[in-house]
């Protein structure tokens, strides 16, 4: 009879236990990277019985919590407006930092702070990869990726909100296309950048040479330089092509240009790459340069590869720095500080990289943009919970009243 009381007790606790631990799955369902937890039972002795039979029967003396443990599922995908809502597809942990302490989070809403510092909703700094091609307010270099570093050297993410990138001026120009006998007179062009980043043009004419090889064709060309309207001329060159009978160019004369000190040079192709003079041929002209016009900061966007891109008016993108995707031996060892942040324990392991062949860092999952993940409870389960442990918690109660009421009995008996 006393065993019914301390089954019943122990029992109670139990599932009151579980119970307070549904209920706050259930309260943070709609909690933006929420992890439910499970709560794990044991018994907490057992006698066994031995009956004349010889089989033998097991009577436990109550139960208590075991451990509660993190669910492993992943939650739903949500949509969002914003750029810097970010969603890990797989399995993985943002890295979240007060300065002092670092913490981890699935819960991806991240906005800037007042220095323009990538942070969560709760002031923490996410952490990443800076690309250190950000100088104040200039873009000091292009680049297409930023390496991700070591787990230990993360550190927050800056983005400034003016960016500037400067002018590079055009040191060469491929012409292409086809120049028939039939016309007299021909022209190309191609845009040319300065050092300084005005937008230029360079304009080819060809006309007929005078004078004519006995086979093939020779085209005299003028280049010039000038202003995008036409009112300056900045340099202007005289030359020379000379194509055989087939239409295929053998030589070219045409000395470089003056671009305002960089020396821009001039090709018109070998043999059939590039300008060609084959009579009854209509192909369109082209050319191909480089240099580019100086540019400022359009916006951010950060692709699955966790690179954080900005873009600029003049048509350039460049990688700025790389958010970070932390993984752990055992995830469930990570302890749970508040609803959403975990810290690392003896039982997680420190935060690590995964890495491909070459060695290198690499996030391990893929990221989502404009997106958050939802808690990973489902509801209908969480409430079929609910309902399991109160019927349990109902019937340990039972089970002492029916332990008072024999104790009574008994006592009435002795009477």
């Amino acid at each position: 009879m006393n065993q019914a009381f301390y089954t019943g007790l122990t029992g109670m606790k139990t599932y009151q236990y579980s119970l307070d631990v549904t209920s706050n799955n259930l309260a943070n369902i709609n909690t933006v990277g929420f992890r439910a937890d499970t709560t794990e039972f044991s018994t907490l002795f057992e006698e066994t019985l031995h009956t004349q039979a010889s089989s033998q029967n097991a009577i436990g003396l109550g139960s208590r919590v075991q451990a509660t443990a993190m669910t492993q599922d992943y939650g739903s995908f949500m949509g969002t407006d914003s750029a810097t809502d970010l969603a890990i597809a797989g399995d993985g942990w943002f890295g979240v930092t007060s300065g002092a302490e670092d913490m981890y989070t699935r819960a991806g809403a991240f906005t800037f702070d007042a220095d323009r510092n990538l942070v969560s909703y709760e002031g923490m700094y996410l952490l990443g990869t800076m690309g250190n091609n950000i100088d104040g307010t200039l873009m000091s270099a292009i680049t297409d990726t930023t390496p991700l570093g070591a787990a230990s050297s993360q550190g927050k993410m800056t983005l400034p909100s003016k960016l500037h990138v400067n002018a590079e001026p055009t040191s060469y120009i491929n012409f292409s296309g086809n120049l028939t006998s039939s016309e007299a007179v021909i022209h190309q062009s191609s845009t040319v950048i300065s050092p300084s980043g005005e937008e230029n043009f360079l304009l080819l004419e060809y006309t007929k040479s005078a004078q004519q090889p006995q086979e093939g064709i020779v085209w005299d060309i003028t280049a010039t330089l000038r202003s995008k309207n036409g009112e300056t001329i900045y340099d202007t060159q005289q030359g020379s092509a000379q194509f055989d009978s087939r239409g295929a160019i053998e030589r070219f004369t045409l000395p470089p240009f003056d671009n305002a000190g960089v020396p821009l040079s001039i090709n018109l192709g070998e043999s059939f790459s590039g300008v060609t003079s084959i009579d009854n041929l209509k192909m369109s002209y082209a050319s191909e340069h480089d240099g580019r016009a100086a540019g400022d900061l359009v916006g951010y966007s950060i692709n699955t590869e966790g690179e954080v891109i900005a873009s600029f008016d003049n048509g350039v993108s460049s990688s700025v720095g790389r958010v970070a995707i932390f993984h752990f031996g055992n995830d469930q060892g990570l302890e749970r500080v508040s609803g959403t942040h975990f810290k690392t324990s003896s039982n997680s392991g420190e935060p690590m990289f995964y890495t491909d062949e070459a060695g290198a860092y690499v996030l391990g999952a893929d990221l989502k943009s404009f997106t958050l993940e939802n808690s990973n409870l489902k509801y209908e389960n969480g409430m079929t919970e609910l309902i399991i442990l109160q019927r349990a918690l109902d019937a340990n109660a039972k089970s002492i009243t029916t332990g008072d009421e024999l104790i009574q009995k008994a006592l009435d008996m002795d009477a």
